[in-house]
């Protein structure tokens, strides 16, 4: 397998072993976000075993998804530390420990340490360095990839779901615990292919002068605010608007299937040579299209308009999650990936603890889901207008150096996929050379057709840079 993996020096092979490693990224994508949705089915056999109320019994998904999103900086710590592979085999062992552990539980706090605290945190030992190995493996097939990686979500939500209803019905909720625990081994099993460890600091809390990080950073915790409130508020909505129980429950599965068409088909538009250094609006333009959808729904009654909801929410929603990591990585780069997604994922944790817990005491104390829609949706639109607005203004007046350039040609090629000790034929990597970030990266990294456009592109920085020296 080490064979397989690509050599400093080289670069991103964009195939090969990479489809490896995008397979095992579908697969801890799929978990991550399907898993802690997927346990609600347990709830009502909880809630009757345990004499605890539905918000009470609630806090186990709540926890594990706190425990995926918040420890971003500590994961990016020990993927530094130790590489990618040790960490997302010692989550697996977590995932799987914590769920089996938790078939044993007599009170609700073991449920929240087992299940919660102990498979949340394998879950996150394993999406982080997955994100990480991914971007080490694709460059032009980076935005393809990051669409199919990101479709293992909608795709495993169908699947475990179904799956936790048959194993609550034949073996109650602790042996449905403990079958779902031998699952979670499947994620040592994809900690399997990639390999290498990402290099800086431990955590490049330097990341955060960065323009661009912080442009993404504001416009995640908007979009985290609102864009998780109407799924999960839908069938609810639905059923007081007078829909059957079946009819209702059959909406989030349309949401489901066009969330997995629209995933990988909105990373193989971005990955085109015309909109690849577009990406950042590409992504404004999904959340505007998602909050848009949020506010002119709000009033949806009738079943009809309540699918054409699921349609366009779908839609929207699915290209949010193709692009919103490609955008990152564009953003600051592979070496600084690590650090920037931690705490990524731990100012989104903030937002998601604020966000749908606030929609639904709202909901309780108004009876009204036509305000939390209006909310919501508000709160995804300015997110779209605020990384569109910022990205304009701000990032693409940054300065584009010949020495710039080189910097990110260097630090590009010296791709930190192996570990430096045990590979004799790699090279040091130059001192003080740095990825750019932001816009200018993107364009960058974007695919150039051929060799002639490659001249013209090093024509025009010989110019730009003579120009510099003659009004110097």
């Amino acid at each position: 397998m080490g064979a397989g993996g690509p050599r400093r020096g080289v670069g991103p092979p964009d195939g090969g072993w990479g489809w490896m490693v995008l397979a095992a990224c579908f697969v801890i994508t799929g978990f991550a976000y399907g898993f802690p949705k997927a346990v609600s089915v347990f709830f009502r056999s909880l809630m009757r075993d345990f004499g605890a109320g539905y918000s009470d019994t609630a806090w186990v998904s709540s926890i594990m998804l706190a425990m995926l999103y918040g420890t971003g900086p500590v994961s990016s710590v020990l993927v530094t530390r130790f590489g990618c592979r040790p960490v997302m085999l010692a989550g697996g062992l977590l995932a799987a420990a914590g769920m089996i552990l938790a078939s044993f539980a007599r009170r609700l706090l073991e449920l929240y340490l087992t299940a919660g605290v102990l498979t949340g945190l394998g879950l996150a030992l394993n999406f982080q360095p997955s994100l990480i190995m991914l971007g080490l493996y694709f460059e032009r097939r980076r935005p393809l990839a990051n669409g199919l990686a990101a479709a293992g979500s909608p795709v495993f939500l169908s699947a475990l779901s179904p799956l936790g209803q048959v194993l609550l019905e034949r073996f109650g909720w602790r042996g449905g615990f403990l079958l779902f625990g031998g699952l979670l081994l499947h994620c040592c099993a994809c900690g399997a292919p990639p390999r290498g460890r990402a290099r800086r600091r431990l955590l490049d809390v330097a990341v955060c002068t960065d323009r661009a990080f912080v442009v993404y950073v504001v416009t995640k915790f908007l979009m985290a605010l609102g864009l998780f409130v109407p799924a999960i508020l839908l069938v609810n909505y639905a059923k007081d608007a007078g829909v059957p129980d079946t009819d209702a429950a059959f909406l989030l599965s349309i949401v489901g299937f066009v969330d997995i068409v629209a995933r990988p088909a909105c990373g193989a538009l971005a990955g085109l040579p015309r909109l690849r250094p577009h990406v950042p609006y590409l992504f404004s333009l999904a959340l505007l299209a998602n909050g848009l959808t949020d506010l002119c729904s709000a009033r949806a009654r009738s079943y009809g308009a309540l699918v054409a909801f699921c349609v366009a929410f779908g839609l929207s929603y699915g290209m949010v999650g193709a692009l919103q990591f490609e955008v990152l990585m564009a953003a600051v780069g592979a070496p600084r990936f690590p650090s920037a997604l931690g705490l990524v994922l731990l100012v989104e944790a903030v937002a998601v603890l604020i966000g749908p817990p606030s929609a639904g005491r709202l909901v309780d104390a108004l009876k009204n889901y036509e305000i939390i829609f209006y909310l919501a949706g508000s709160e995804v639109a300015l997110s779209g207008v605020f990384m569109a607005a910022a990205t304009y203004c701000c990032l693409r007046k940054q300065p584009r150096s010949p020495g710039a350039t080189a910097g990110a040609a260097t630090e590009g090629a010296a791709s930190d996929t192996e570990d430096t000790e045990a590979e004799g034929d790699s090279e040091p990597l130059p001192a003080g050379t740095e990825e750019p970030g932001g816009l200018q990266a993107l364009e960058m990294r974007s695919p150039r057709a051929g060799s002639v456009g490659a001249e013209v592109e090093a024509e025009a920085v010989c110019v730009a840079h003579w120009a510099r020296q003659a009004g110097g």
